[in-house]
């Protein structure tokens, strides 16, 4: 790797391992754009995206990235941003518009993605780290019901859900699991670490990797 050229880092994670959390402290960490499940949801609803829209905007206007990047800085500094339109896409669709949009994103600065099969959108990609964010089920159950404020039985029928829709995901797309670790450049196990301690451990990391 080369951290004077643009790079993306990818975490992908267990919910109720902090992995989220993680991603945002490492971007910020790094000085670098975070995106997560809930950005590329309000860029896709704000501008009506899919890859064919996507195209067309960059037909006719050659700055349309400003007004992206524009309304990406607002959404990242609003967690109760309203959306001025709902878009309903397909799967498929949804998945090519995530991969265009997080591609984009990518060329256009350095980044780290949290989520959004990150690991297969930048599989190719040069200049890349990709990162797995696990913990045991004791770790996400107390995490879960904490953060959510939810019971035990609740929390753990949360992780169960979560689990089988992320996996069911991938697979839709890549004959992988995203429980395979050759996916990835670097697996971390939460239970003894804090956020701040993975973030570091990444940058860590990511500085041995590069030139």
């Amino acid at each position: 790797m080369n951290k004077n050229e643009k790079f993306v880092i990818t975490i992908n994670r267990e919910v109720g391992s902090g992995g989220r959390t993680v991603g945002r402290k490492l971007a910020e960490k790094l000085g670098v754009k975070y995106c997560d499940k809930a950005v590329i949801e309000g860029l896709t609803q704000k501008f009506g995206l899919s890859p064919e829209r996507i195209e067309e905007i960059k037909a006719k206007k050659k700055s349309w990235w400003n007004d992206i990047n524009s309304y990406y800085q607002t959404l990242v500094n609003s967690a109760d941003l309203p959306m001025e339109a709902e878009v309903k896409l397909d799967n498929k669709t949804m998945f090519e518009t995530e991969k265009r949009i997080l591609q984009e994103l990518a060329t256009q600065s350095s980044c780290v993605i949290a989520g959004r099969a990150g690991f297969i959108v930048f599989r190719e990609w040069p200049n890349h780290l990709n990162v797995f964010i696990q913990a045991s089920m004791d770790h996400r159950i107390k995490r879960i019901m904490n953060r959510r404020n939810v019971t035990l039985d609740d929390a753990r029928a949360i992780i169960a859900k979560m689990d089988a829709t992320r996996e069911a995901y991938i697979k839709k797309y890549e004959d992988t699991t995203r429980y395979d670790t050759r996916n990835y450049n670097l697996v971390i196990q939460m239970d003894d670490l804090t956020e701040d301690d993975a973030a570091e451990i990444i940058i860590d990391y990511f500085n041995r990797a590069c030139k």
